[in-house]
């Protein structure tokens, strides 16, 4: 049984790089709390990170592929952290399907592995989502 604990542990995807990704959003969540608009938790993330000395891109497009093909419009993710890791901030009452179908999509569509999707529109914490694209 303690095998099979071990095993699975050992399948969590950035566990150490999501686990500090996740304490910065739990920070501006105490710091901030619920109510403000998506931008204002977007710009305390950015200084989050920053303190926390958390490789992190703001903004940046990324390629889209439809049949292995690039296309003219991009995705603009909220936040790529250690370059892997998207970081998609909300400010909404509960993470719907349509928030989860976003990002699996963009998961998808860039190749990348691990998506968090960041609500903090709740109370009495922050909400956080993990979604790996297998």
């Amino acid at each position: 049984m303690n095998h099979e604990k071990h095993e699975r542990h050992e399948k969590i995807l950035y566990k150490d790089e999501s686990y500090q990704v996740q304490g910065a959003i739990f920070d501006v969540y105490k710091e901030m709390g619920s109510g403000f608009l998506a931008a204002v938790y977007h710009e305390c993330m950015e200084r989050e990170l920053s303190l926390r000395q958390i490789p992190f891109e703001s903004r940046k497009k990324l390629e889209l592929l439809y049949k292995g093909k690039p296309l003219a419009s991009r995705y603009v993710p909220d936040l790529i952290c250690y370059g892997k890791i998207i970081v998609e901030i909300k400010a909404v009452k509960d993470i719907g399907p349509e928030h989860k179908a976003q990002l699996l999509n963009y998961l998808k569509a860039t190749g990348m592995k691990l998506g968090l999707i960041a609500n903090f529109g709740t109370y009495p914490k922050a909400q956080i989502l993990r979604m790996a694209n297998a």
